[in-house]
């Protein structure tokens, strides 16, 4: 009852008109982002982060959740009816999606992926719900050393699933470890690695960083790319968006399937909804009875890994909320929010904070309606947004982009930082190397060094601290079996692991 009670509250909080507002225009603009091709929610939230200072925390985290989760809404506009995923977790969708338009079942396609999805993301709140409170108050037993193994964790995980080559991905991750160090260290007060420039005396914010691996990076490789205008877009009607009862029928329990799937692997830090849509995609053809169907147009599947996209949305929340951790890009640049809004996401949260957690739970609730209410009517009005030359869309995110990061320092210097990052994330790209790690190095890299000092600082510099408490032990003990596991891949396999996409 007392988790009721405390949902209550948070409506009582989202439903004021300035938050419905926000709640509005966060999903909106969030769907819009998962329209446009390229873009997707890493990008969307860090170029619109810096519009957030200066508000009321919930309000600002409202707006940036809907975002999130609105992008994850608005990829499957594309992916079904251009055959154009808006971002990689609609990859799946696309090449399911497609063949059902091409075969006249767009409109059914779209409507079942809407549905799902709003089944998702509740299914997904509720276990956030539940979930969230009972992991906060295990979390609060958390010390230093408790961070310290977590923290090393979560970027081994990151390392290894964000790419096919875990080396790539460790390299990733130290690069952005390297970029936490450069300022004033907390402690000593001595400059780091800033070669006596002033700029870099208080050190890189993580926003310069984000939005030049994403956005600057994203609009440098898409420029290479020649995009064939859409001329002819289909203006569909509401009934035909209405999936028929045969697709209910076969769709609903893959539907439960990949929402609960998606909830799990959004839980862990480095799954994600791309991997979760590749892995849900996966079960489906393994248990189905007519795999054959699948790659020709598979309503079921459709339906899957939507849910399993959308239901990743909600437990990527989990280890954000509880303890501080993103699970991927996306929760790394809402942690970045939580923080310059003056708030640390943790065990403690629900405590000091219970107005902004639950307020930002609730919205979801809300904001799930209002995307299934904008993606049905008004997807033939988000279509035609395809139309505008991809010059035109690039030039106003480099506007909201220099916009941003000059209103957030009033310097020059970041400007430059930010296309330092822009030249580094495209070249990381062309290379192969994920980015994922690097944000997340960047973010986390201060916090974990100050866990290790204090972990030091209290066992008088024995190493031993890390073995000798149950719950700092669990987790260096699963580090030590994922590391294992990585290096004995990396032997048997080389480096270069290719994952097998089309059974995954």
């Amino acid at each position: 009852m007392d988790g009721l009670e405390q949902l209550f509250y948070g409506f009582s909080i989202a439903l004021t008109p300035m938050n419905l507002l926000w709640a509005l225009i966060g999903v909106t603009v969030g769907t819009i982002i998962g329209v446009l091709p390229g873009v997707g929610p890493v990008t969307g939230i860090a170029v619109l982060l810096p519009l957030t200072f200066g508000r009321d925390p919930a309000s600002a985290l409202i707006l940036l959740a809907g975002i999130y989760y609105g992008a994850m809404y608005g990829g499957s506009t594309t992916s079904i009816l251009a055959n154009i995923p808006g971002e990689s977790s609609s990859v799946m969708t696309a090449v399911e999606g497609y063949e059902l338009a091409k075969k006249g079942r767009g409109g059914a396609a779209l409507g079942i992926a809407a549905f799902g999805s709003f089944i998702a993301g509740t299914v997904g709140l509720v276990l956030l719900g539940f979930l969230a409170p009972t992991m906060a108050k295990l979390a609060i037993k958390f010390g230093p050393p408790e961070y310290f193994t977590l923290m090393t964790l979560s970027f081994t995980l990151v390392a290894a699933l964000s790419t096919n080559n875990i080396i790539k991905g460790l390299i990733s991750t130290v690069i952005g470890l390297m970029v936490s160090t450069i300022g004033i260290d907390r402690l000593t007060g001595e400059a780091r690695f800033t070669f006596g420039v002033i700029g870099l005396m208080d050190g890189i914010e993580f926003v310069v960083v984000a939005i030049g691996l994403f956005a600057v990076a994203e609009i440098l490789c898409n420029l290479e790319v020649m995009q064939i205008p859409i001329t002819q877009l289909k203006k569909f009607k509401v009934r035909e968006l209405l999936p028929s009862k045969s697709d209910w029928k076969e769709s609903i329990f893959p539907i439960l399937r990949g929402s609960l799937v998606g909830f799990g692997i959004g839980c862990l830090p480095g799954g994600g909804a791309t991997i979760g849509t590749f892995i849900t995609y996966g079960i489906e053809k393994a248990i189905s009875k007519t795999k054959e169907k699948f790659g020709t147009g598979h309503m079921p599947a459709v339906a899957a890994v939507e849910s399993s996209n959308n239901g990743s949305a909600a437990g990527g929340f989990i280890p954000l909320l509880t303890l501080g951790i993103p699970a991927g890009g996306s929760t790394a640049v809402l942690l970045g929010g939580f923080m310059l809004l003056g708030i640390s996401p943790g065990p403690t949260l629900f405590q000091l904070h219970p107005d902004v957690v639950w307020g930002l739970i609730a919205s979801m609730y809300i904001g799930n309606v209002m995307l299934l209410i904008l993606n049905l009517p008004l997807i033939s009005l988000f279509m035609q947004i395809l139309r505008l030359p991809y010059a035109v869309m690039s030039l106003f995110i480099c506007v909201l982009s220099v916009l941003g990061i000059y209103s957030l320092s009033n310097s020059l210097f970041s400007l430059w930082i930010m296309l330092l990052f822009g030249v580094l994330g495209y070249v990381m790209r062309k290379l192969d190397f994920p980015l994922p790690p690097l944000l997340l190095g960047t973010i986390l890299g201060g916090m974990m060094e100050e866990a290790l000092r204090q972990s030091l600082s209290l066992s008088e510099g024995s190493w031993l601290i890390f073995f000798q408490r149950p719950i700092s032990l669990t987790l260096s003990a699963i580090f030590c079996i994922v590391t294992a596991f990585q290096v004995y891949h990396i032997i048997k396999h080389g480096a270069y692991k290719e994952r097998e996409s089309d059974e995954a």
